[in-house]
């Protein structure tokens, strides 16, 4: 809630006024990590003093966290953050397998001449991210990894549904965590995909996404079998 932000004696953008992406990305990363919880009320004044700025960069960040489907914005009731259920995340891996198993393939029959080293790249940004203990950037990088591989499938309108899953599969999956967590082995899980996309070898590279998305996180062994829970 926002008395998080409140009992901080510090926060990384008190010093200056913040601009809305500085709002979003800090907001963001609290809802992501579960340092503001499901339910957990936001209220545009009291973020607006907490980040030095006035209340339209925090209208703005908000509007933002909507459409990705992390926060709900109701008339006369105000905001809050959005549940991370379950039953959404498992209707989300479904959809996100669907879209990228299928996208990787027509990837592959036209790939991009940047497409192996922009995914070699990211791969090296989520070890060093892993390195530095930051989870919150590696999960960044890891969804936009597999949005790049969706980009040269040339389905543009399913970029958006596949952020939307990225973002909540990972917000589910930090939530269901317990204890340490093995970041740099969560980077190199990445590596059967690329090497089979090096290969242009578009049936084990839908294999391989298919395998590392059934694997995120423990849904049962039949979430991915059927349309039946």
């Amino acid at each position: 809630m926002v008395s998080l932000y409140l009992q901080r004696t510090q926060h990384p953008h008190a010093l200056r006024p913040a601009k809305s992406g500085e709002v979003y990305e800090a907001v963001k990363r609290d809802i992501m990590l579960g340092d503001l919880p499901a339910g957990a009320p936001l209220v545009e004044l009291d973020l607006a003093g907490v980040f030095g700025c006035s209340q339209g960069p925090v209208r703005e960040a908000l509007l933002q966290l909507q459409e990705e489907g992390l926060v709900i914005r109701q008339a006369h009731r105000g905001t809050r953050v959005a549940d991370c259920t379950a039953d959404e995340a498992v209707e989300m891996f479904r959809l996100r397998q669907s879209i990228e198993c299928r996208g990787v393939v027509r990837a592959l029959q036209r790939p991009s001449r940047a497409l192996v080293a922009d995914l070699k790249g990211l791969i090296a940004a989520m070890e060093e991210d892993a390195r530095a203990g930051d989870e919150y950037k590696l999960a960044e990088h890891d969804r936009d990894f597999h949005r790049r591989l969706l980009r040269d499938a040339n389905l543009p309108a399913l970029e958006p549904i596949l952020h939307r899953c990225l973002v909540h599969n990972h917000r589910f999956k930090i939530s269901r965590s317990h204890g340490e967590r093995d970041l740099l082995a969560t980077a190199r899980r990445h590596f059967s995909i690329l090497e089979a996309v090096e290969r242009s070898d578009a049936a084990t590279a839908a294999e391989a996404l298919a395998h590392h998305i059934a694997t995120i996180a423990d849904l049962g062994p039949d979430v991915f079998s059927n349309g039946e829970q």
